[in-house]
């Protein structure tokens, strides 16, 4: 996998803290930088997501992706799957993720509770990739609703 992420800040555009990220998949993505009252000039415009808004929604798509997988593979049918992330972040620099919490929303017909509390406990011990690359992390148990 690889992806690469440009600056555009230095191109005149409207943000000086504007990024561009192409993926290996050809797709692309902006991220912009939050507005800096204090150095505007070391902020951004609020343009588009922050790029750790980016991880924060890759973490509940990769999530989302292995917990509606795992069900399909258990051959249940699912209609709908929603993940509220809420994360909290270290006061100082680096202000990584401390903590993320996850809340799931899932439909179906037919599923059994226990199916879908299997497939978001496995999502979140075994397959959680985003989450299994941060050292540092904390995550609370997945709540299902």
């Amino acid at each position: 996998m690889e992806c690469t992420v440009s600056w555009t800040g230095a191109m005149g555009t409207r943000s000086g803290m504007g990024f561009v990220a192409e993926t290996g998949s050809g797709h692309t993505l902006v991220m912009d930088g939050a507005p800096d009252a204090a150095k505007p000039e070391n902020g951004g415009l609020n343009l588009a997501p922050r790029p750790l808004e980016t991880v924060l929604a890759g973490t509940g798509g990769c999530t989302a992706y292995d917990v509606v997988l795992i069900l399909k593979r258990g051959r249940h049918h699912v209609t709908g799957c929603t993940v509220k992330l809420t994360a909290e972040r270290a006061e100082v620099d680096p202000k990584v993720f401390t903590r993320i919490n996850m809340h799931f929303t899932v439909s179906g017909k037919g599923i059994p509770a226990p199916a879908v509390e299997r497939a978001i406990a496995m999502s979140h011990e075994n397959t959680a990739r985003p989450a299994s690359c941060w050292p540092k992390r904390q995550t609370s148990p997945p709540v299902l609703s």
